[in-house]
């Protein structure tokens, strides 16, 4: 009976970026019908790095916002995603400016 139920979860992977080349992600199965919140809730992210779904999150799937009501399918990727500390235009502009002068 336990094969039959497990044939039936979403499995869904949950990821959250708290540094720049940093990724902690969690692989879960979610019964049919669970929403982005529930998986949020049950991969244990939000606690572990002092999150809640209390706080404004900006939240989506597969790269695009959504909201924390939006049900899973089979295979979502659900990520959070943390405020931008630097313009990426700004950054780029920076990453010049540091290459040596043989690059440019």
């Amino acid at each position: 009976m336990a094969n039959a139920d497990a044939a039936v979860l979403l499995k869904v992977k949950v990821s959250y970026s708290p540094a720049p080349r940093e990724i902690d992600t969690v692989d879960l199965q979610l019964p049919p019908g669970s929403t982005l919140a529930d998986a949020l809730r049950a991969s244990g992210l939000l606690e572990r790095h002092g999150l809640s779904l209390d706080d404004p999150l900006s939240v989506g799937i597969w790269t695009k916002s959504r909201p924390l009501d939006t049900p899973l399918r089979e295979a979502d990727r659900v990520e959070i995603y943390r405020g931008l500390t630097v313009d990426p235009k700004e950054a780029r502009r920076q990453r010049y400016r540091k290459q040596s002068p043989k690059r440019r």
